[in-house]
């Protein structure tokens, strides 16, 4: 790697770390009611959003109350998109006059963008409507969010309080994660977006003559394009910042009315990690101890920065292939040198392997650069990322919620080790905390696993992969891990806009979420009931180096042993028959 990529990696972790702690101790002044310095714009109209909606802003809930909130208010959104995309052929703001979407890949839609993963298995330009882009995607990227939001705060809330039996509001937690922090901020990026060339317009697609005219695959003459434009900037926003993922147009990040410049690149690449690194100062304040926000924030950078650097390797070495047949593959002022299929040549190698990272890490989806195109270990680290669980920063709130069911079971495992009851911030961690731990490391996997094993099984499975022997496999296997964990990117290669994958998918998106967020909740109200036990000598300190070793350490053995077999049947061998 040049040193210009070094700087520009160094660049990035110095300015994500640095906004790491206001934001997040903002973030922690929102959740815990106290003054925020937006109070007198947001106060009245959070205070008119309670009253029309019927909601007791005072009144607490316990983790059972809270989740069938959660899932009552998922349900309706996800209904409520399901609906648009079916009608949305006679509705208005629809300049293309595109037609009703099939009832399968509506269905694929609705849940993804309600279970914030944002798996799309169309092309964005060529089947939504505006309004549909605005009033049902759009929408999601937020509420969605902010539900991950609430589900994590309610956890913190679980680890703080002695001998209670609630653990917040839902409503609030969501209004406020809503109100307080994803519209301000998606407000302030959206117009940063603009002034880079963004689009954010309601005017109907643009028909522009070619600078140099073609033929099509007839032998027609060519001499127009049409422009797709949109609202867009708006939507780019929150899908980043919410960690959602998901492209207004087809190919993402990669188009240059989504991304056009090297700024919007930056700005865009910072948002997907932002809020989840502040989240962890987030924790730290809440619990009354930083040092354990600090503790998880290192190991999640330290596990993604090594990865990070396997990405850039992968992808800088260049085709071995290709080197044997006398091609230059390395890096000079005159070419960026190694693998660019597949890449923007405004962003190369280092920002395509940078975004290609904390995309996966972060459960966001979007991209700048095909994955598909990577070389098998570069594409190998962003499928791994995923299958770690999505606890790498993860998605905003579900990301860090995942870690600290790791830092449990971390404990857990120490606590054996010593002889002792493990403890978590003064949580004794008991049988049924681990249960409640063990469903959340073990559906994705599961989930992934066997929707893998069905769909290469299966003639309807096999039909759309285009690709043979392993990178076929690889394909499978990627989209079943970016459904599982709720991440949303795919190999591109694969054809998934039928009933078999939109069903199967869907469902693995629908389990992998809730099926996450339940024991969760069930974890907080568990541990909010326990009273605080003093620290002891034989207490592990989880601010500590050696804790985030352990934590580190658990992490990866858990992917690993739950995927390295299935790894090897795709990426793995096709990088050992690339290098023959």
């Amino acid at each position: 790697m040049t040193s210009n990529g070094f700087l520009q990696l160094a660049f990035y972790l110095v300015v994500l770390i640095a906004l790491a702690k206001p934001l997040g101790s903002y973030m922690a002044r929102v959740y815990e009611g106290q003054s925020t310095g937006l109070d007198r714009v947001l106060g009245p109209l959070e205070r008119l959003i309670y009253r029309l909606s019927g909601v007791q802003a005072k009144t607490e809930m316990n983790w059972k109350v809270y989740s069938v909130a959660m899932l009552l208010f998922n349900f309706i959104g996800l209904l409520v998109v399901y609906l648009l995309q079916r009608l949305q052929g006679g509705l208005p703001l629809n300049p293309q006059h595109l037609p009703n979407i099939s009832a399968d890949s509506s269905f694929n839609t609705a849940v993804s963008f309600a279970t914030n993963t944002n798996w799309q298995g169309y092309g964005g330009e060529t089947t939504m409507s505006y309004l549909t882009q605005m009033v049902g995607l759009s929408v999601q990227n937020f509420v969605s969010a902010a539900a991950g939001m609430a589900t994590l705060v309610a956890l913190i809330r679980g680890l703080t309080r002695r001998s209670a039996q609630t653990i917040g509001n839902f409503w609030v937690d969501m209004v406020r994660s809503t109100l307080y922090i994803l519209l301000p901020l998606s407000l302030i990026l959206a117009l940063v977006l603009v002034s880079q060339g963004v689009v954010q317009t309601f005017s109907a697609y643009q028909e522009v003559p070619l600078v140099t005219a073609t033929q099509d695959a007839n032998g027609n003459a060519v001499t127009t394009q049409v422009l797709a434009l949109g609202p867009a900037a708006s939507q780019v926003a929150i899908k980043q910042l919410g960690t959602n993922g998901g492209g207004f147009f087809n190919v993402n990040s990669a188009h240059p009315f989504e991304n056009p410049t090297p700024l919007s690149n930056f700005v865009e690449l910072l948002a997907i990690l932002l809020i989840p690194a502040a989240l962890c100062y987030t924790f730290g304040k809440m619990v009354g101890d930083t040092r354990q926000g600090w503790a998880v924030l290192a190991a999640m950078t330290l596990i993604w920065v090594v990865l990070l650097g396997a990405v850039v390797w992968a992808e800088q070495s260049g085709n071995p292939a290709l080197t044997k047949l006398g091609i230059d593959q390395v890096a000079s002022v005159q070419q960026p040198g190694g693998n660019m299929e597949g890449k923007e040549t405004r962003f190369g190698i280092v920002n395509s392997a940078i975004w290609a990272a904390a995309t996966t890490a972060a459960s966001n989806g979007s991209v700048n650069a095909m994955h598909d195109s990577f070389t098998p270990l570069g594409g190998f680290v962003p499928m791994w990322l995923i299958q770690l669980g999505e606890v790498v920063f993860g998605g905003v709130g579900s990301g860090l919620y995942g870690m600290l069911v790791f830092a449990i079971i971390a404990v857990f495992v120490a606590g054996l080790m010593v002889g002792r009851t493990p403890e978590y911030l003064g949580k004794k961690i008991e049988a049924y905390e681990m249960k409640m731990a063990s469903l959340v490391i073990l559906v994705p996997p599961a989930i992934v696993l066997l929707g893998t094993a069905l769909a290469v099984i299966e003639p309807a499975g096999k039909a759309t992969i285009y690709n043979p022997g392993a990178h076929g496999f690889s394909e499978v296997l990627y989209a079943f891990s970016s459904a599982g964990n709720n991440n949303g990117s795919a190999f591109a290669g694969l054809g998934a806009n039928n009933p078999f994958y939109n069903l199967s998918l869907g469902f693995a998106m629908l389990f992998a979420r809730y099926w996450l967020a339940i024991p969760t909740l069930a974890l907080a109200g568990s541990l909010a009931r326990k009273k605080l036990v003093p620290a002891g000598p034989g207490t592990l300190p989880t601010h500590t180096p050696l804790f985030v070793a352990l934590l580190i350490g658990v992490v990866i053995l858990v992917g690993a042993l739950t995927f390295i077999p299935a790894l090897a049947l795709g990426p793995i061998v096709e990088h050992l028959q690339m290098i023959q």
